[in-house]
């Protein structure tokens, strides 16, 4: 009866979410419902499964229209139609070419043409076998004096349905003003819906149809006869490619062969123990049919490898022995004592996940081999969703409010009851639009390597990366069974590698070593001080403040220490309210008897707390009583993706049962439930913080033993949590001498020479990369430059571009000051904007001139280096105006606990945050004039009271407190400093 239903993934258009469309069919008793997206399939899969639960029959097809001009609706009558359907639109969404105006032939699919349409374009009488008119309910007057009317056999009812109510209609034309960049006044009739594309009762369409009976019975033939089939959840099969080799045998027999071929590389000595492990989880994965996941990863790194690529596997896959000898992963689940059954179980559905890092200037190789080596592959793809002050500023526009209104709803700085009506309205609509999907976007890693083609359960679009895309994201892929292989890219690798490649031209008589040698790292005594005492600036993962301060709770000096530490920074240990306790109990060992004696039992490791992920299952299987199918089932619901979900309701629900039959209390019952809650979804696997802690040991060698070159290769990545300034700063602490970039020395990127390091041309703000590449290529081709005469004469380059080198330091090699540079230049180019280099065999000889001696301010240089790369390469102290007569340095805090202190420090990192009530508060990091840390807590009092003021220095009182060792300060009163006026524009 209803074949043109729209959700809101009908982009910019819909307005009802899939799930509503199902439950408004079951309120109004129909059985059969169809969704008919405009040109989008997000949401088919998730309305077929959920469908089940209305006891609706679901139908589904793609309305095609050229922006808001329909051109036909493509019903499937069974998967192979979906297929074709999907392939269909996926050709358009491609190439661009606009949707014709007649459907091409698709064998299981019904057509249908709108009224109109059809009577610009072709007749009744042309139409093939499965193709019809639709006839709205709006077009039934005109049905009575039209030819077609004589051949209701190919006509039926097309209702559609995008609204509810009044409100969804106006949503509904909001979203077409935003769609279309106008003022809703201006919105054109053209460009929306009709007011009346509502949900209409089967009594009253009956009624409405009543002089063409047949229209009803065709639309109902139509709905009968199709049926589009998926199984979802736990009955599921696995839609990934299921083969590697070619057969289930083929595919059993080389993961052996490769493991046993790993064996002499990973376990020098093998036990009985290794031997035994490596059979369970053959035996297992064979039966969980994911023996060509593995494969089909192991040979992505394999790749990795003959290309030298940087990469670190982990996720929870990194639990397995066999991912640990196909180099998949670095982690030894031996030594960690990792039980693979806890997460590759007889009871598990979803194959464990296997996040594979690669260096940030490699990944797209990577992904261009895996689309090249398997024949079905496509990226994940993911919503952009409608955000509240986005959508604010939208309807701001589209409603015609002035900037100064929109910034003022924008910022929520307003009394409610203050605002006119139109601003009101701004702010009712916004909310209500608020996470609507938007547009589609890509998943950040995910990538899909299925069985059969992608376009047998969602038709692709082919965003900017270059690659089709599905229309549905992780969530719907995973229920219907397929499984994404996650590639991703980090700065940490790159550092890592370039790192080494910078060793080797920097101290070419270097010793040798094996950057995959953890045996040796876990071992050194340099990168154990370098954790105790928490200095691991520019390291992977432990350089962030809060990580800066955990290891010094901690005092960790061990893998097995930093892995847990690696999870216990998650939000969910301290969310829990576990992560006082942990460090009390790793620290002070009389107190791991305040643990439950059965949480003790459960994770001794962990000292009763639960730390990864893996803690869940345990916690819910001993402790709660569930067997490991429910403990899956809740661990897949903590992720936050599928909270809400029966199957999760359902494994709570007998985590309660459960636990009281074990005779636990009902206070301990829901306290542990409320730590699960809290924790797991943002636990790591213990697998997943051992490939961590494999990297960060890895940065952790590079900056105990080559820490000039370490950090040169941190600062031409990026890559880090702080700004190039800190890791400028951290280089100079360990006896670097920073230069200004330079045309002479200096390239791109940071250069070393010995113990200077020369700042990368990239960093001026300003600068063009085809400027540095015409530097560096006649620099390279043609030897270097005898002067500044000398560079004018040989590299094209324009004034504006000149000046901006000169005022940044680049010609410090001629010894000449800035402002003579700058008066050179300018009587060179001689009026012109652009410097022609002379290509003649003779050149033309350089006019000499004399100037007066010009003063030169060495606070000059300190404010273009602030303009041009951001930070001075002077000591920023320097340039105070006026500082107190007296303040503490960080190393005198410790002698000054419980004390009121005045600091002075330079603004490093400010990180936000929300007490229990949802008070602003924040965390400070700061480094005093001797170059080392303050840490500072400024309250909701202290926060409200003052303001910070972007960077700079800043005095700071407040009083010293100490946890476990950590120091901070907790400000009661803040205050910027100035610096002395800018003289260039005195």
């Amino acid at each position: 009866m209803y074949l043109c239903a729209h959700s809101y993934y009908s982009l910019r258009y819909g307005t009802i979410p899939p799930e509503d469309l199902l439950k408004m069919a079951s309120d109004e008793g129909l059985k059969d419902f169809c969704l008919t997206d405009i040109n989008n399939t997000s949401a088919v899969l998730d309305f077929i499964r959920l469908s089940k639960k209305y006891n609706i029959h679901p139908v589904v097809g793609i309305d095609f229209r050229n922006n808001i001009q329909q051109q036909f609706i493509a019903i499937a009558k069974n998967n192979n139609g979906y297929y074709e359907i999907n392939k269909l639109l996926s050709e358009h969404q491609t190439s661009g070419e606009p949707i014709p105006d007649r459907c091409p032939a698709l064998s299981d699919t019904f057509i249908i043409y709108p009224f109109k349409h059809t009577e610009r374009t072709f007749g009744i009488d042309d139409l093939n076998e499965n193709e019809f008119i639709g006839i709205a309910p709006h077009e039934v007057a005109s049905l009575r004096f039209h030819l077609y009317k004589n051949r209701p056999d190919k006509l039926v009812a097309l209702v559609p349905i995008s609204f509810r109510s009044k409100r969804d209609f106006n949503t509904h034309r909001l979203l077409r003003a935003i769609d279309n960049n106008i003022l809703l006044s201006k919105l054109p009739k053209t460009e929306e819906a009709r007011d009346d594309e509502k949900f209409i009762s089967r009594e009253e369409l009956l009624e409405i149809y009543d002089d063409f009976p047949e229209l009803i019975s065709n639309t109902e033939k139509i709905i009968s006869s199709s049926e589009v089939k998926f199984e979802f959840g736990s009955d599921a099969p696995m839609q990934n490619q299921s083969t590697y080799t070619g057969t289930v045998d083929g595919d059993y027999e080389l993961v052996r062969a490769l493991a046993m071929e790993g064996l002499a590389y990973r376990y020098p000595e093998t036990t009985t123990a290794i031997l035994e492990r490596i059979e369970k989880e053959l035996s297992i994965i064979r039966e969980k049919q994911y023996l060509s996941y593995f494969l089909i990863n192991w040979d992505i790194t394999r790749y990795a490898r003959e290309k030298g690529y940087f990469y670190v596997g982990r996720g929870s896959g990194a639990n397995s022995i066999l991912a640990y000898l196909l180099r998949i992963t670095d982690v030894d689940p031996i030594e960690l004592d990792l039980y693979f059954e806890r997460f590759i179980n007889l009871y598990r559905k979803n194959p464990p996940d296997f996040d594979i890092d690669f260096s940030w200037t490699d990944r797209e190789d990577i992904t261009n081999y895996i689309f090249s080596k398997f024949p079905n592959v496509c990226l994940l793809g993911a919503y952009v969703t409608f955000q509240f002050k986005a959508v604010v500023r939208e309807l701001g526009k589209v409603f015609g409010l002035p900037k100064s209104d929109i910034d003022l709803l924008s910022d929520g700085k307003f009394d409610y009851e203050k605002l006119d009506s139109l601003q009101q309205l701004v702010l009712q609509y916004s909310t209500y639009i608020q996470d609507f999907p938007n547009q589609l976007s890509i998943h950040a890693a995910g990538i899909l390597i299925t069985e059969k083609p992608i376009h047998h359960y969602s038709a692709t679009f082919f965003p900017p990366k270059g690659f089709p895309t599905t229309h549905f994201d992780m969530v719907v892929a995973e229920d219907v069974g397929i499984y994404k292989f996650d590639i991703l890219s980090q700065r940490g690798l790159g550092k890592i590698k370039e790192a080494i490649d910078i060793i080797q031209y920097n101290q070419p008589d270097h010793e040798v070593f094996d950057i995959h040698d953890m045996r040796r790292f876990k071992k050194d005594e340099h990168i154990k001080d370098l954790l105790r005492n928490a200095k691991a600036i520019g390291c992977f993962y432990v350089e962030s403040p809060a990580m800066r301060m955990l290891l010094t709770k901690l005092q960790v000096d061990d893998y097995l220490g930093l892995v847990a530490a690696s999870s216990v920074i998650r939000p969910g240990v301290s969310r829990s309210g576990m992560m006082r306790a942990f460090i009390q109990r790793h620290r002070f060992p009389e107190r791991r008897k305040d643990a439950h004696p059965i949480m003790l039992d459960i994770m001794p490791e962990t000292y009763g707390v639960m730390v990864y992920q893996e803690d869940v299952i345990k916690v819910a299987h001993y402790f709660g009583g569930l067997d490991l199918g429910e403990a899956d089932s809740l661990r897949r619901g903590m992720s936050g993706k599928f909270r809400g979900r029966e199957e999760f309701d359902n494994a709570r629900n007998a985590f309660f049962q459960k636990a009281k039959l074990k005779g636990h209390p009902d206070d301990m019952i829901a306290e542990v439930w409320r730590q699960i809650e809290s924790f797991a979804g943002y636990a790591f696997a213990k697998g997943h913080s051992a490939s961590y802690a494999v990297e960060s040991y890895q940065s952790l060698f590079l900056k105990a033993y080559y820490p000039l070159e370490y950090m040169t290769a941190t600062l031409n990545n990026f890559g880090g949590f702080y700004s190039t300034e800190l890791y400028v700063h951290e280089a100079r602490m360990h006896g670097a001498s920073i230069a200004p970039p330079c045309v002479q020395r200096g390239s791109a990127v940071c250069v070393i020479y010995d113990r200077t390091i020369v700042l990368g041309m990239g960093l001026v703000k300003d600068i063009e990369h085809d400027t540095i590449i015409a530097i560096l290529d006649e620099r390279n081709n043609n030897g270097q430059f005898d002067s500044f005469e000398d560079f004018l004469q040989r590299v094209r380059i324009s004034l504006e571009q000149i000046s901006t080198l000169i005022k940044v330091g680049a010609f410090h090699f001629t010894l000449r000051s800035k402002k003579e540079l700058m008066w050179s230049a300018h009587f060179h180019f001689a009026g012109s904007k652009m410097n022609m280099p002379d290509q003649g065999m003779f050149q033309t000889p350089v006019k000499s001139f004399t100037l007066p001696p010009l003063e030169h301010s060495w606070i000059e240089d300190a404010y273009d280096e602030l303009e041009l790369i951001g930070f001075t390469l002077c000591n920023p102290f320097d340039l105070l105006q006026s500082a107190p007569a007296y303040d503490f340095m960080a190393r005198d805090l410790i002698n000054n606990v419980g004390k009121t202190v005045l600091v002075i420090g330079y603004l490093v990192t400010i990180k936000p945050s929300r007490t229990a009530k949802g008070e602003r508060m924040y965390f400070g990091t700061f480094i005093d004039r001797e170059g080392y840390f303050l840490d500072t807590v400024h309250f909701p009092p202290v926060a409200q009271q003052y303001q910070w003021r972007g960077k700079g220095i800043y005095a700071i009182r407040g009083k010293v407190s100490e946890e476990f060792g950590a120091i901070s300060i907790e400000a009661t009163f803040i205050e910027k400093l100035r610096y002395m006026d800018d003289p260039r524009y005195l």
